[in-house]
């Protein structure tokens, strides 16, 4: 059985911030049978059915305001999946994603951090957002009864 390949933490750091809505940063480490990176589209692909519907049809959209909050949970989900891929310890990341023994171990830098910053204020914005929309929505919806 040959060593698993050597995946760069900045590349999946990355990854799960650019395109982890979408589960590329899971079909990098575990390639195109990981079940949970297809997994990933279908909520998100959900929710920008939703957002097109409420730009189509305004935001009285029943079915589009049900939606949207799908993709705004991917993104803040997968922005923390970014961030943990980048403040994983080198050590530990080699061991679980480094190619094994004989493998030569590459560190961090400053690409990694970069990309824990941005998905720490994307994350975060992304998470208030979504809970903010999906208040405002529900005490819209139970008041108009």
């Amino acid at each position: 059985m040959s060593p698993a390949p050597q995946r760069s933490k900045s590349i999946a750091t990355w990854l799960a911030l650019l395109g982890g809505s979408l589960g590329l940063h899971r079909l990098y480490l575990y390639g195109t049978k990981d079940r949970w990176a297809w997994m990933h589209a279908l909520p998100t692909l959900a929710g920008a059915y939703g957002f097109w519907r409420m730009r189509e049809f305004g935001t009285d959209d029943r079915l589009g305001s049900s939606l949207v909050p799908l993709l705004g949970a991917m993104l803040a989900a997968t922005m923390l999946v970014s961030i943990i891929y980048g403040l994983t310890p080198d050590a530990r990341w080699n061991v679980r994603f480094g190619g094994g023994p004989g493998a030569p171990k590459a560190p961090s830098g400053a690409g990694t951090i970069a990309g824990v910053i941005l998905a720490l204020a994307l994350g975060a914005t992304a998470a208030m957002a979504t809970i903010a929309f999906t208040a405002q929505r529900y005490f819209e919806w139970t008041t108009a009864r």
